[in-house]
Order: structure tokens, then sequence, then C-alpha cells
């Protein structure tokens, strides 16, 4: 009977995560990978295969998590549709300029790698269409319920909130603080094209 692993899978791919958003993919070596994880070398082969294989893993993982999360803030409940763009956009703005907030691997392995490997472009792309999706389901909501103009073209605006939101992720990412990330939150609001002339805020 082989020995019991000692780690748990999904934490190792988060670390790894982490590594790959720092470094980016080409800088980190198996030994910047061992380091963090705690594994050695046979041990994360064995488990994970090679490099590449590690990091689409954790590609993969922080996609469906990044996707995940907006499902959850957009979730039906008492607030209005806008109230919850509304509401995410101020997290967002807390959470991308905070001490803690952690580098995108999306947004790293985008630009470090998806011009010329499809399997990267493939993930991203599926995430923003994911993301997408979401944003759209909120303002056709919106729409229904009279907050925004039913002429209004929901897949355009879904875009804008997923290139705004990717957006506010590399500012934070270059340092810009949470009162500037705040501003372009509410602006962005601004834009929608509203049935009543009343702003909600």
């Amino acid at each position: 009977m082989g020995r019991r692993r000692t780690f748990t899978e999904t934490d190792v791919v988060a670390t790894a995560g982490e590594v790959f958003a720092q470094k980016g993919y080409a800088a980190t070596t198996l030994e910047d990978l061992v380091s963090a994880t705690g594994l050695g070398k046979q041990s994360l082969y064995n488990a994970f295969g090679a490099k590449r294989d590690l990091f689409l893993r954790a590609l993969t993982s922080e996609t469906a998590d990044a996707v995940a999360a907006v499902e959850e803030a957009f979730a039906e409940g008492d607030s209005t549709p806008l109230e919850r763009i509304k509401a995410h956009l101020l997290k967002l703005a807390i959470t991308l300029s905070g001490p803690e907030r952690r580098r995108s691997l999306v947004a790293k392995a985008t630009i470090e790698l998806a011009d010329g490997d499809a399997e990267v472009a493939g993930s991203a792309l599926r995430a923003f269409t994911d993301l997408a999706g979401i944003y759209r389901g909120c303002i056709v909501e919106a729409q229904r319920s009279g907050e925004v103009d039913s002429a209004a073209d929901p897949e355009a605006l879904a875009d804008f909130f997923v290139a705004l939101t990717r957006g506010m992720e590399m500012l934070g990412q270059a340092g810009i603080g949470r009162e500037q990330l705040t501003g372009i939150a509410m602006t962005s609001l601004d834009v929608l094209p509203r049935v009543h002339p009343a702003d909600p805020r």
C-alpha cells in the first residue's frame, strides 16, 4: 500500500497559484513551488505532473472561484439589481486596495501567455464570457424591473462591466488607492441608461 498523502491538493493548487501570480509562469521555478508548498519535487510531479500542468490547474481553479464569487454577489435577495451591482463594485474597490489584496493569476496569465498559448487564452476567455453572462442576467433583471432602459444593449453593458472590473483589478495591483477605485465604481453606475432620473444611490 502506498504512503498516504499528507497534503490537501486544493491548498497546494492555491499556493502554487499565488506563486505563479506573483512571479509569472516563466519566472517560477520548480524550487519556488517546492519552497512554497512544502512538497518535494517528486511529490509535486507525482500528484500534479509538470509545472505547466500545475499552472493550468491553478488557473482553472482561480477562474472558477472568480465566477463563483460574482454569482454569489448577484444572487437574488432583497436588494434591487442595481443595488447588487453597486455593492459588488464597492466591495471590489475595498478588496483591490486593501493590504491583503492578492495578485490575480488570471490577469498575469492573460498578459504573459494568452497571446501565444491557446489553452491559456481559452481559459481566460471562458472566464470572461461566464462573468459577462452573470452581469448580463443582472442587467436584464434591472431592465425588467424598470431600473435600466429596456432599449439598452445588455450584452454591451455586461462586457463593459467585465472590462471595468478587470481594469480595476489591474489598477489595484499597480497601487491605486481605495478612494480612486471607489470613484471609478460609482462613475460606472452613472453611465447606465436609467429609466428614472432619480439617483438610487
